[in-house]
C-alpha cells in the first residue's frame, strides 16, 4: 500500500520553505504540485527538481469543486496503486486547501496512510505584516464560498484565493452586503516577495486595482459595532417563498386590498406597545408591521411595479431630498423653519395637487383626518386668531345638536353631531392635544375602572341583574379613587 506526503510551499519566498520540506523535495520521489502558479516553483526548475502539475485540470474543469475532486481522486489512486507521492499545495497545507482535505477523507476510507509536513502559510506572513494579532479571532475565507458568511461577522475577515478580476467583484459586492461601500480594508499581493503590494482602499475598488492574480488576498477589519449594517433579505426570501408555488396558500392568495385591515390592525398595535411603554412588545409589533410592508411589496414585485429595493430607495431618496439643512447647503435656524422648508419642498414635489387639502387620505382615523384637515386650511389663512371663537364654536355645535335630537331626524343628528365632533376636534388643535392621543387616553381609563367594576360584581356573586345602576356607579368612584393614589 503507497502513502502520501503533502508539502506546504509557503507563502512565497523560498528562504521561508521548512528543511524538512526542502529535503523531500530533493528527494527524488515523484512530485506533483497542484499548481505551478507559485513563486517558489520558479526556485525548483534552477535547481532540476522535476515534478508533474496539475494546472490542466483547471482549464478543464466545470467548476473548483470539479478541480479539487479531479486532482484529489487522481493523487488517491496513484497512492492506491502501490506509489509512494509528494504532493505539494501553495502555503501551508492545513490552510485553505480543499484538496487535502479531499484526500485525507478518500486516503482514510482506503487504509492509505497520509504524512503532512508542517509548513508556514501566508497568515503568518500576512499577520505580521499588519501587526495581527489571531487571538482575536480571524475568519479565513476561500472567495468562492464568500456568500456563506454570516451577517453577523464578529471577527476580522481574510478572502483567499481572488485570482481573477471577476472574482474580486463577485467578490466586492457580496462583502459590500455586509460593510458599507467605502470601508477601508487592505489589498495584499506578492505577499513575502520583493514586489510586494500592501495598501487601504476603499472596499468600492477592489476589482479597479491595477493588477489581480492568485497571488492576491484581503484584509477585512472588525467592523464597529455602530457602524454595521443589516440587511432585509433573510425577510423578503422568506416571503418569496411564501408567495411561490411551493409556499403557503393563504399567503399566495392575498392581495393589497386583502392585507389592507391587517395594515391597520398592525399599525395599533404598535401604537399600543407605546402607550404601554412596552420595549419589547414595540420591537414585536413594529416586526409585524414591517412584515405587512414587504408583504405589499412582494405582491407589487410579482405583478411588474415595484419592489422593496424601490420602497427604500424612494423613501432614502425622499429623506435626503427633504432635509437640504442635514444634506445639502441650506441653513436653518430652529426646528419650525425645518418644518417650513419640508413643507415647500413637498409642495414643489406634489405640484400637480390642484386642493391645500390634497393629500389628506380619506383613509385616515375620522379624528386624525379632522385634524389634518383643518391644520391644512389654517396653513393659508383659513383659521381663527386665537382659542375663544374655537370654544364658542363648540358650543354652537353642542346647541343645533340639542336641537337636532329634539326634531326626531336621526339624518340631522348625525350630521350635527359629526360638526360637534369637528369643532372638538379644532379646539383640541388649539390647545395643541392630539385628539386621538386624548381619546385613546380616556378609552383606557374607561377599560382600567370597567375592570374594576367588573371585579366588584364577581366578588359579590357575578349576577350584574343583581345590582342597581346607582351600586354600580358606586363601584365606578371606588375605580377614579383607586386611581388617584396609584
Amino acid at each position: 500500500m503507497g502513502k502520501i506526503t503533502i508539502l506546504g510551499l509557503g507563502p512565497g519566498d523560498f528562504g521561508l520553505l521548512t528543511l524538512e520540506t526542502w529535503d523531500k523535495l530533493q528527494s527524488g520521489q515523484p512530485l506533483f504540485l497542484r499548481t505551478a502558479r507559485h513563486p517558489v516553483v520558479a526556485e525548483l526548475d534552477k535547481r532540476d527538481i522535476y515534478y508533474t502539475t496539475y494546472d490542466h485540470e483547471y482549464e478543464t474543469g466545470q467548476s473548483f469543486d470539479a478541480v479539487y475532486q479531479a486532482i484529489a481522486n487522481d493523487v488517491v489512486r496513484r497512492a492506491d496503486a502501490g506509489d509512494p507521492v509528494l504532493y505539494a499545495v501553495p502555503g501551508s497545507p492545513l490552510v485553505a486547501e480543499k484538496t487535502v482535505s479531499l484526500i485525507r477523507t478518500m486516503a482514510a476510507d482506503r487504509g492509505i496512510t497520509v504524512t503532512i509536513l508542517p509548513a508556514m502559510s501566508f497568515l503568518e506572513t500576512l499577520y505580521a505584516r499588519l501587526a495581527i494579532d489571531p487571538i482575536a479571532g480571524v475568519t479565513v475565507v476561500d472567495a468562492a464560498d464568500i456568500d456563506r458568511l454570516p451577517r453577523e461577522l464578529s471577527t476580522a475577515l481574510v478572502v483567499t484565493q481572488i485570482y481573477s478580476r471577476q472574482v474580486a467583484s463577485d467578490t466586492k459586492l457580496a462583502l459590500m452586503e455586509l460593510f458599507p461601500d467605502d470601508f477601508k480594508v487592505t489589498f495584499v499581493r506578492n505577499l513575502s516577495l520583493h514586489d510586494e503590494d500592501i495598501r487601504t482602499i476603499q472596499l468600492l475598488e477592489l476589482d479597479r486595482q491595477p493588477v489581480i492574480d492568485h497571488l492576491v488576498c484581503l484584509f477585512v477589519p472588525v467592523q464597529p459595532e455602530q457602524s454595521r449594517t443589516f440587511s432585509l433579505d433573510p425577510l423578503t426570501t422568506v416571503m418569496a417563498r411564501l408567495r411561490s408555488p411551493e409556499g403557503c396558500l393563504w399567503d399566495v392568495e392575498q392581495t393589497h386590498v386583502s392585507l389592507r385591515r391587517y395594515m391597520v390592525e398592525e399599525v395599533y398595535e404598535v401604537l399600543e406597545a407605546i402607550d404601554n411603554k412596552d420595549e419589547h412588545g414595540l420591537c414585536e409589533e413594529l416586526g409585524d408591521l414591517l412584515l405587512q410592508i414587504v408583504f405589499h411589496a412582494r405582491i407589487a414585485e410579482e405583478a411588474g411595479l415595484f419592489s422593496m429595493q424601490d420602497v427604500i430607495d424612494e423613501v432614502t431618496a425622499k429623506l435626503i431630498r427633504r432635509h437640504p439643512h442635514v444634506f445639502g447647503d441650506v441653513t436653518v435656524r430652529d426646528a419650525a423653519e425645518v418644518v417650513v422648508n419640508w413643507e415647500t419642498i413637498k409642495k414643489s414635489e406634489k405640484g400637480h395637487r390642484r386642493s391645500v387639502l390634497d393629500g389628506v387620505s380619506p383613509g385616515l382615523p375620522s379624528l386624525l383626518r379632522a385634524c389634518k384637515l383643518q391644520a391644512k386650511a389654517a396653513k393659508v389663512g383659513f383659521d381663527w386668531d386665537d382659542v375663544a371663537p374655537a370654544w364658542d364654536k363648540v358650543q354652537e355645535e353642542w346647541q343645533e345638536l340639542k336641537q337636532a335630537v329634539a326634531s326626531d331626524s336621526a339624518e340631522a343628528v348625525t350630521g350635527e353631531l359629526g360638526d360637534l365632533l369637528f369643532a372638538v376636534v379644532n379646539l383640541a388643535r388649539f390647545l395643541h392635544i392630539e385628539p386621538e392621543t386624548a381619546l385613546n387616553q380616556t378609552n383606557n381609563k374607561f377599560v382600567n375602572r370597567f375592570l374594576h367594576v367588573e371585579e366588584r360584581v364577581r366578588q359579590r356573586g357575578g349576577d350584574w341583574a343583581a345590582f342597581s345602576l346607582e351600586e354600580l356607579d358606586e363601584f365606578w368612584r371606588e375605580a377614579k379613587v383607586l386611581e388617584k393614589t396609584l
